[in-house]
């Protein structure tokens, strides 16, 4: 029997201007700027967001993490978010092109 070994490759981090409608893949470090309280949980400030997709909704980018992503808690990560960049606010129109 022949076993294979697959060399894994260091994730590539992404800041969140950097990000494009219909990407995917997207490693980040983020931090949580607002939250509702879950009575079993307790908030962290910073996570970690691994191999996420951009999808559109609404003419809105969103993040999404699905079965192939994943969000784990963080150390205290130190930069400053900007919250005047919410990209969430930026509107796309959907344009056919023509070949």
């Amino acid at each position: 029997m022949v076993t294979t070994t697959i060399e894994k490759r260091k994730p590539v981090f992404v800041k969140v201007e950097d990000l494009k409608p219909g990407t995917t893949g997207h490693n980040l470090t983020v931090k949580v700027v607002s939250s509702k309280i879950v009575p079993t949980y307790k908030p962290r400030p910073t996570v970690i967001i691994c191999n996420a997709k951009i999808d559109m909704f609404k003419g809105s980018m969103r993040l999404v993490v699905d079965k192939w992503g994943c969000i784990e808690v963080a150390e205290l990560a130190n930069f400053i978010v900007k919250e005047s960049n919410n990209l969430f606010l930026v509107k796309y129109e959907l344009v056919t092109v023509q070949a």
